[in-house]
C-alpha cells in the first residue's frame, strides 16, 4: 500500500476513534474520579479537566487533516461518522453530551477552517481549533454535568493537546500540499 494513502487512512481512523476513546477515559482513567461524574486529570497546577480532554483537542487537528487530505466532503462525512460512532459507543450517561459537543464543535471547526486553509494552513488549523474547543467545552460540560465549573481545565487541556498535535500539520503538508 502507498505510504501516503496509509497515513491518510490512519488520520481518518484516528479521528473516528478519538472521541469514543475520550469518553471511555472520562469514566475510567484519571488522578481522581468523582462519584457519578468524570475522572479528572491535572492540566496545570490546581486546574483539573475531564481526562478525555487531550483526545478532543487532537481530534480537532485530525479533522482538519482529514479535510486537507481527502477534501471537504470527506471532512463532513467524518463528522457524521464520528457523531454516529459517539452515539453508538459512548456510555449512556455521556452519549448525547458527547455527540452534541462533537457535532457542533467539529462543524464549527470545518466552517472556520475551510475558508482559511488557502490563506495559511497553520492559521486555519489554529483558528478553527480555538473555535471548536470552546464550543465543545461549553456544550459537553453543560449537557454532561450541568455545570461549567471545569471549563477552564477543559479549554486549557484542549489547548495543550492542540499544541502537541500541531506537528501533524507538517506531515499534512507533505501528504496534501494543496487542499483537496
Amino acid at each position: 500500500m502507498n505510504p501516503r494513502r496509509t497515513l491518510r487512512l490512519l488520520a481518518f481512523a484516528l479521528f473516528l476513534g478519538a472521541i469514543p476513546l475520550a469518553n471511555w477515559l472520562i469514566l475510567h482513567v484519571g488522578t481522581v474520579c468523582l462519584p457519578q461524574g468524570p475522572c479528572l486529570i491535572p492540566v496545570a497546577p490546581g486546574i483539573l479537566a475531564p481526562s478525555g480532554v487531550a483526545l478532543v483537542g487532537v481530534a480537532l487537528v485530525l479533522r482538519d487533516m482529514v479535510q486537507r487530505c481527502f477534501g471537504l466532503a470527506a471532512g463532513i462525512a467524518a463528522i457524521a461518522l464520528g457523531t454516529l460512532a459517539t452515539l453508538a459507543l459512548a456510555p449512556a450517561s455521556l452519549a448525547l453530551a458527547s455527540a452534541a459537543g462533537f457535532a457542533i464543535s467539529e462543524a464549527a471547526d470545518c466552517a472556520v477552517y475551510t475558508p482559511l486553509q488557502r490563506r495559511g494552513l497553520m492559521r486555519a488549523v489554529i483558528a478553527s481549533g480555538l473555535v471548536g474547543l470552546a464550543l465543545d467545552s461549553v456544550v459537553f460540560l453543560g449537557l454532561a454535568f450541568g455545570s461549567l465549573a471545569l471549563l477552564p481545565g477543559q479549554i486549557l487541556g484542549k489547548l495543550w493537546a492542540m499544541a502537541i498535535a500541531l506537528p501533524l500539520i507538517r506531515l499534512t503538508r507533505r501528504l496534501a500540499p494543496l487542499p483537496a
